[in-house]
């Protein structure tokens, strides 16, 4: 976001900080079938695996990215949205 110039960069280090706050725990997945929706829609292989993981889990996905989210709906993923 910061080399996009939609971030100050005086910002990137506070997201930075916040993003630290956020408990991530590793899941294995299928990554047969995360491959299989990066080349059905033409998507790079770890949004894929995101996508895959919310679909396993029947969680719902977390992203700023448009594209991502118009194919989590394709896949009946719910995509929490921004307030």
């Amino acid at each position: 976001m910061g080399k996009k110039g939609k971030l100050e960069p005086t910002k990137v280090l506070a997201c930075w900080d916040a993003v630290q706050k956020i408990l991530v725990e590793l899941r294995p997945i299928d990554l047969r079938s995360a491959l299989n929706i990066a080349t059905h829609f033409g998507i790079y292989a770890y949004n894929a695996y995101f996508l895959e993981c919310a679909l396993s889990l029947r969680a719902p996905l977390l992203t700023l990215d448009r594209r991502m989210k118009r194919i989590a709906r394709k896949l009946s993923i719910m995509v929490l949205e921004q307030p």
